[in-house]
């Protein structure tokens, strides 16, 4: 193979990852919405969660862009 296909596979690979961090925050907040409508009353404390959580998948999704600029 050579190193030009490579890193094209590579680039591929990292945009499948941001993709896949991109389905994992909407089921995250799909799930959480769900949640607040089934019990309204701890709405402040699953949207507080629901927020770390989203972040942290957003790092991912930074994480593989920074990836893929570098490659």
């Amino acid at each position: 193979m050579e190193i030009e296909a490579v890193r094209l596979l590579a680039k591929a690979i990292t945009t499948l990852s941001m993709f896949g961090s991109a389905v994992g925050e909407g089921y995250l907040i799909g799930k959480a919405l769900e949640a607040i409508g089934r019990n309204p009353e701890q709405s402040g404390s699953i949207f507080s969660k629901m927020i770390i959580g989203v972040a942290m998948a957003e790092s991912t999704a930074i994480y593989a862009l920074v990836a893929f600029f570098i490659l």
